[in-house]
């Protein structure tokens, strides 16, 4: 029993992966036993790893039938409701007396949780939910159907998590019917479960964003944190490299003019700050599904105008740094280079605040997770545009 809960604790730990290799040389019934304990999302995603010819064994060898339900979510897409169905415990016919169903109620929950019952027709088509208050104080000579809620609301197996979490979110049911679209009972979501993996799913966006797989957890093993990660790292280092190139090539100007190597990170970390807190927003709006395309045309427009005017404010601010201290060195140059510094930030930020917007929406266009990588080709156009635009200028008016 020790060992057991000690590989239960590690499969909560693990990656689906990693999970599955550490469950490889465990028996079927084992395996089955181990998952039906585990988060059904994570179960779901360990059960993915396995061959189709032994996931059907596994999944087959799981206590009240919960097995052909992992199977059926291995059909769904990944962060959908289908991916997180469960048995629904207690389903009973209308015709059913209420008197009958608390018999049989006493020993289905000796091994489940039940919170409601069901009330479906001979095709397994939901017509009403039935709660304990009803049971407890209705007459047992009564029937299901005389006391159910009828036309219940009830979930699509297809549904996206974030859609799904839209119309739950004032409800507050512990549970939810997960229908077909004829209305068939397929089975049943928790709500914690809903939203714990929808919490799950957002939390590992942050990750994404610079390189952190959401299949990586604490527990993942070293190598296959390091395949995870680093092929990021070298994306991350040829960006790098792109925006050091462009500062090489004004190294003449800022030899001559060596106050400017002080304002390039102040401009390139302005900018890119700007332009982090916009891909905020665009990213939060995806997965919330607020941007339709119109919705998408009008915030390209007003983070460009947020841009614009975070830019002057910070650029005169900035140009006026730059002023005093070109003046503190005694040079002769400082009104045109408190210019160049105000046009370079105000610019600078400009495009920042609609790179921020853009980039997750071409990677999304393109098929690609906004998340993964928006960040590093964002720090690229911002340290780039900023670094070359505010060189650039001072070569030009200066030299």
């Amino acid at each position: 029993m020790g060992d057991t809960e000690a590989l239960l604790a590690a499969l909560h730990e693990l990656d689906p992966a990693s999970a599955s290799e550490r469950l490889a040389g465990c028996s079927d019934d084992e395996i089955a036993g181990l998952l039906t304990r585990l988060h059904i999302g994570h179960a779901v995603e360990v059960l993915e790893e396995f061959d189709p010819e032994r996931r059907a064994r596994i999944a087959a060898a799981t206590p009240f039938g919960q097995g052909q339900l992992w199977l059926q979510g291995h059909s769904y897409a990944e962060g959908t409701v289908g991916r997180l169905i469960e048995r629904p415990p207690a389903v009973f016919a209308p015709e059913a007396r209420i008197g009958a169903v608390i018999e049989a109620l006493r020993r289905i929950v000796r091994r489940h949780m039940v919170t409601y019952v069901f009330v479906v027709d001979p095709a397994g088509r939901l017509l009403g939910v039935v709660a304990f208050r009803e049971l407890v104080f209705g007459d047992p000579a009564q029937t299901l159907e005389q006391v159910m809620l009828r036309e219940p609301f009830s979930l699509r197996p297809q549904a996206r998590l974030v859609d799904a979490m839209r119309e739950v979110v004032t409800r507050h049911y512990p549970v939810y019917p997960v229908c077909d679209d004829d209305g068939n009972l397929l089975g049943v979501v928790r709500g914690q479960v809903l939203f714990q993996q929808q919490a799950f799913e957002i939390s590992a966006q942050a990750g994404a964003m610079v390189g952190v797989e959401k299949e990586e957890r604490l527990a993942t093993p070293w190598t296959r944190s390091f395949r995870f990660r680093h092929p990021w790292l070298q994306l991350n280092l040829l960006t790098v490299f792109v925006a050091a190139a462009v500062v090489g090539v004004f190294q003449g100007t800022i030899d001559r003019i060596v106050v400017l190597a002080m304002f390039l990170p102040v401009l390139a970390g302005q900018s890119g700050n700007l332009g982090s807190q916009t891909l905020a927003v665009t990213l939060r709006g995806m997965t919330l599904g607020e941007l339709s395309a119109h919705r998408k045309r009008a915030l390209v427009a007003k983070e460009a105008w947020l841009a614009l005017l975070h830019g002057l404010i910070t650029g005169a601010l900035a140009g006026l740094a730059m002023y005093w201290v070109v003046q503190r060195q005694g040079g002769s140059d400082g009104l045109t280079l408190a210019a160049v510094t105000m046009i370079a930030m105000t610019a600078s930020c400009t495009l920042s605040g609609v790179s921020g917007v853009l980039i997750p929406l071409v990677l999304k266009r393109l098929g690609a997770d906004p998340a993964t990588a928006s960040t590093i080709f964002l720090t690229t156009a911002t340290d780039v545009f900023s670094m070359g635009c505010f060189l650039g200028l001072a070569t030009l008016l200066l030299l």
